[in-house]
């Protein structure tokens, strides 16, 4: 569990999946083992597992803790949801809630749920089972969506085209239950907290911009998949609904943010940093 401290915010990291189920070429087609090779020197040790002999990744969620409010950022996959395609999310019974107990968040506790996109990996804690319905996990809490990424999602459940049923069972009942808020891409949640649109990856995909007296961090969602993308922002993953514009938009956002001393915490990467300029090119710090 990773806790960091910005200002007056505390940042604390849940991993709920300690492992992709995809390999990095996997991940990001347009890349190669030789190519990934070449950025060994800097993404070794810090961004590799040992385990897998590949790029680190992981799944999980962002608790911040702002003067005002108790937040989540994404909620992973969650437990007993049927993802027969993936052995790794399938009906699992994982310790997600004990963890955010042991960070010291109980669900009655969070005030909001932000969600920067709608993938199965992003909305699985959204909602529980509790004898046989799928129900909000956190009672008290507003589900923030950008409105754009909802519109899409809802029309693609509607037509059959959600491979995992997670609008379904993970976002319908939110909206069941009058949880939902549905905002712009440049919503602001608190005084700390603003929506940035990072479109691409999916149509309403949006970051997270925390704003403290001590500097910015960014909640990038899956703007980047893998720390090599800081260096090559071309390669665009599997999963990208436009992989074109989300080379773009990932493209502006590493030059923009380099060596500006921006926390990036992108969902998948096994630890925060910064966006670095190197004789070599941009890297990840």
């Amino acid at each position: 569990m990773t806790t960091l401290t910005l200002g007056g915010v505390s940042l604390t990291r849940v991993i709920e999946i300690g492992r992709s189920s995809f390999p990095t070429t996997s991940m990001l087609p347009e890349s190669t083992p030789e190519a990934v090779a070449r950025h060994h020197g800097w993404l070794k040790p810090h961004f590799w597992d040992e385990a897998t002999d590949d790029l680190g990744s992981c799944i999980g969620t962002w608790i911040v803790r702002t003067p005002e409010h108790l937040v989540l950022i994404d909620t992973g996959v969650g437990n007993d949801k049927p993802r027969e395609s993936n052995p790794i999310w399938h009906r699992r019974a994982g310790t997600f809630l004990d963890d955010l107990a042991a960070a010291g968040v109980r669900p009655e506790q969070v005030d909001y749920v932000v969600i920067t996109h709608m993938h199965v990996d992003h909305v699985g804690w959204n909602t529980r089972l509790v004898n046989g319905v799928w129900v909000p996990t956190f009672p008290n809490a507003r589900y923030v969506f950008a409105g754009e990424e909802w519109d899409f999602w809802k029309h693609e459940s509607e037509r059959g085209a959600d491979e995992y049923g997670c609008i379904d069972d993970s976002v319908l009942p939110i909206v069941a239950a009058g949880q939902a808020q549905l905002v712009d891409a440049t919503h602001r949640i608190d005084d700390w907290l603003k929506f940035e649109p990072s479109a691409g990856h999916t149509p309403g995909h949006a970051s997270v911009r925390l704003t403290t007296s001590a500097g910015d961090a960014v909640f990038s969602g899956d703007l980047m998949h893998r720390v090599v993308q800081v260096a090559e922002p071309q390669w665009s993953s599997r999963f990208c609904y436009d992989g074109k514009q989300a080379a773009v938009t990932r493209r502006e956002f590493v030059e923009r943010h380099a060596d500006t001393g921006t926390l990036i915490l992108a969902a998948h990467f096994p630890r925060p940093g910064l966006i670095v300029r190197e004789r070599e090119g941009l890297r990840f710090r």
